[in-house]
């Protein structure tokens, strides 16, 4: 599908001219019941049966759900690790490192304090996970129709990071207020102990607005790390089956499928970590300091600041997204959804490239 050598891969990515990769690119047809079928993503099957059709309100549904668990679980579970992160960025004079972020978190609040802001974190990322994923399908329905089967092929990695982008501007709404909170418990120690002390706390202290002040910084911190997120596990999912992978996908058993899917996940998540780490210091400062904007706090920080805790956060981002993706496949193999169709060259650009006669 690609060249071999690190030169040409360079000059195949997506941001290059689409005639030069497509001439180099050359894949075989698959079929399923006999039937080409639309190529556009990589992974889950469903070789017993569709539940139901690509694209239709189940569809959409289930998938919004699978967000929900990928998102909601797996980041209530990694709690402890994000208060650290955050606490180390708010505070480094007192969180020096993870281990001592630990120890010190421990020896004041005791081991139950380092779940503290579980709540608000399950119920905004379960929220942002039926937005992020369920509209990143929605979206990449949409823009395919309107680009066309042609340039679908073409400028698909551009199709992935718009529908990625487009569904995390709405997912960072649903997100913001209960990011607000859990930053709000979790770096200001003695403010609330949990979510029903905190919101009526700060609606009484700052009104609405203590609710969405970060959601332009969200914006900036996750817009760009959910456009990694898609795109470089869709296309590492492509190169892993390619390179890696001794079989081709659809001789692959579904136990199989879904370990590709988790090192791609793991892929991603280390790039989505380094890309959205500097405005994930901004959120989080932003959000304990009352009456701060988005500019001064990056100010206060400067160039080193912004980048306190990114090995905590790449640890957990990485292990998140690998997670996410295996538990949303999982998601899609359990309730037999359509198979997103993987990437192929339609049969009308390979005649007008002269790749077939």
């Amino acid at each position: 599908m690609y060249p071999t050598t690190l030169t040409q891969l360079a000059r195949g990515n997506p941001f290059s001219a689409p005639l030069f990769s497509l001439q180099k690119v050359e894949e075989p047809q698959q079929s399923l019941h006999g039937q080409r079928t639309r190529r556009l993503a990589a992974a889950a099957t469903a070789d017993e049966g569709d539940s139901c059709e690509f694209g239709s309100q189940k569809y959409f549904i289930l998938c919004g759900f699978g967000g929900i668990l990928s998102c909601g679980t797996t980041h209530t579970a990694v709690v402890p690790l994000d208060l650290v992160k955050c606490r180390m960025q708010v505070d480094p004079e007192k969180y020096k490192s993870i281990g001592n972020g630990f120890s010190v978190t421990v020896r004041e609040d005791g081991v139950r304090g380092l779940a503290k802001g579980w709540a608000p974190t399950f119920i905004g990322y379960s929220m942002q996970g039926l937005c992020k994923f369920g509209f990143y399908e929605v979206f990449k329905i949409f823009y395919s129709d309107l680009l066309g089967e042609e340039n679908t092929y073409l400028w698909r990695t551009s199709l992935y990071l718009a529908a990625s982008a487009s569904a995390e501007f709405f997912a960072d709404i649903a997100l913001a207020p209960m990011e607000a909170v859990k930053v709000r418990i979790q770096t200001q120690p003695g403010y609330a102990n949990n979510l029903r002390q905190c919101v009526p706390k700060m609606f009484a202290e700052e009104g609405l607005w203590a609710f969405y002040k970060g959601v332009v910084p969200l914006w900036m911190r996750q817009i760009p790390y959910t456009m990694m997120k898609f795109a470089c596990f869709e296309r590492t999912v492509e190169l892993l089956y390619k390179y890696v992978v001794p079989k081709p996908r659809s001789e692959c058993s579904k136990s199989e499928q879904l370990v590709v899917t988790f090192v791609a996940g793991y892929i991603a998540g280390v790039f989505c970590a380094i890309v959205s780490h500097p405005a994930d210091s901004v959120v989080s400062v932003l959000n304990k300091e009352k009456g701060s904007t988005a500019v001064q706090v990056l100010k206060k920080l400067g160039p080193k600041g912004v980048w306190k805790g990114l090995v905590a956060r790449i640890i957990m981002i990485g292990t998140l997204t690998a997670l996410q993706w295996f538990i949303y496949d999982s998601v899609k193999v359990y309730f037999r959804l359509p198979r997103p169709p993987p990437p192929e060259m339609p049969e009308s650009l390979k005649k007008k490239l002269g790749l077939t006669e």
